[in-house]
């Protein structure tokens, strides 16, 4: 774990290679992505049947290629009730919010008498991969479904890696509430590259959304162009600004919420307090101690935690638009001074009481968010990202008068007869 003072001489060569450490996939994992893109688009279902006896351990000819929507429900009426309202309670919530972003079509004339504007729908249909090697998580199968349904998605596939054969029935049961129309026991790049290209068992799709590990971060990388995706995700990231009033056990757990995702994840404490930072990183320690994740979070917290002492909490706002983290908790009375000055970061939790755990599950913005300094020029998934908009106009003679001179103009100052001609000749004005 790395300790910075703002105040120390070396602090902008620390912070600058904090910043531009590089925790995703190397050209190793490209090229192996390469090569296994290449078989599914060559070789189809066999290709999957071989790739997932190698890496998943069971035969699709003897498990299954899919998951019945029967056992879908299934798994979702076997759920303990507790469980079962927490999940029916986040999907509420997820859908709520996210209907709030369904764009409105737009349709006007202007004062040239020209109408234009433009018509949103759906894409017809959305692959969702949902992980399922080191951790299933039902709350992805929501984050991402749902969004695609109340975006009006008419076909809506998951693909889901089963090791050893395994279902795990919360991400079953999600799928579920979640309207999901199809599930297929894959997984990694080569799950990717199968809703992309299509094969025979499975019809390709328009966009790709989910998390995943490196492998499928790049197959997204690779395909885009071939198939609409979300974003290309990395590990996982957190930001806590917090001043000494805060609890640092209520602290220490924030940070290890994000450090137990993966060893590369990275969790940071910016404080304007060093006893404060002292309690922080001790309370910590206490509680590795305590997870059954402790050997990713220890290792992630180890090589890739931070906690850095700032003159005042306004001085760390700068240096976190830098790091444009995906989530940034600002752990103060009134945090909303803080939040003016935040102009990168995926999602924002305001105030002591709103822990970035809740915003994982129950509170409805969604948590697929970017990653690796992307924050700076990307959003967090929503509706739109299930979306396209189509632009219409629409003339008369009378406004094809007042705009096409223009248009003939311009077309012919680009050298392009032919589209000066294609407005000309309808403004009667010779070949």
């Amino acid at each position: 774990m790395v300790r910075l003072s703002a105040a120390d001489l070396g602090f902008a060569s620390e912070f600058a290679a904090l910043v531009n450490a590089r925790r995703e996939a190397d050209a190793a994992v490209a090229d192996d992505v390469r090569a296994l893109i290449a078989r599914v688009r060559d070789e189809g279902d066999a290709a999957i049947a071989d790739l997932t006896r190698r890496f998943d351990g069971h035969d699709l000819d003897i498990s299954g290629w899919s998951i019945r929507l029967a056992d879908c429900r299934a798994a979702y009426e076997a759920l303990m009730p507790e469980l079962r309202a927490a999940l029916d309670l986040a999907a509420a919530r997820i859908r709520r919010y996210h209907l709030a972003q369904r764009p409105a079509d737009s349709d006007a004339v202007d004062a040239a008498g020209v109408r234009l504007g433009a018509r949103w729908s759906a894409v017809a249909a959305a692959g969702v991969y949902v992980p399922g090697g080191r951790a299933a998580y039902p709350s992805s199968v929501l984050m991402n479904a749902i969004p695609a349904r109340v975006a009006g998605v008419e076909r809506l596939v998951m693909v889901t890696p089963t090791p050893r054969g395994e279902v795990n029935p919360l991400v079953l049961a999600a799928a579920h509430l979640a309207g999901v129309d199809e599930v297929w026991r894959i997984g990694g790049a080569q799950a990717v590259a199968a809703l992309a290209y299509g094969t025979d068992r499975i019809a390709p799709v328009d966009v790709v959304t989910g998390p995943g590990n490196a492998w499928v971060a790049e197959a997204k990388r690779q395909l885009y162009g071939v198939v609409g995706i979300d974003m290309v995700a990395g590990p996982s990231e957190i930001v806590v600004v917090a001043d000494g009033a805060n609890d640092p056990a209520w602290i220490a757990a924030d940070l290890l919420s994000q450090s137990e995702h993966d060893p590369t994840s990275q969790s940071i404490l910016f404080t304007d307090d060093a006893g404060f930072a002292d309690a922080v990183a001790a309370a910590v320690e206490a509680q590795l101690t305590t997870l059954a994740t402790e050997a990713v979070a220890r290792a992630a917290w180890d090589v890739n935690g931070a906690i850095i002492l700032v003159g005042a909490l306004e001085d760390a706002m700068p240096l976190i638009d830098r790091l444009a983290p995906e989530h940034l908790e600002l752990a103060v009375e009134n945090p909303q001074g803080l939040f003016d000055r935040v102009r990168h970061a995926g999602s924002v939790f305001l105030g002591r009481h709103t822990p970035e755990a809740v915003g994982d599950y129950v509170a409805g913005p969604n948590h697929v968010l970017p990653t690796g300094r992307r924050a700076r020029f990307s959003s967090g998934l929503s509706v739109l990202d299930f979306m396209k908009r189509t632009s219409f106009l629409q003339l008369d003679e009378a406004s094809l008068a007042a705009i096409g001179p223009a248009a003939v103009a311009l077309a012919g100052a680009e050298g392009l007869p032919a589209h000066a001609r294609s407005v000309a000749l309808r403004l009667g004005g010779g070949a």
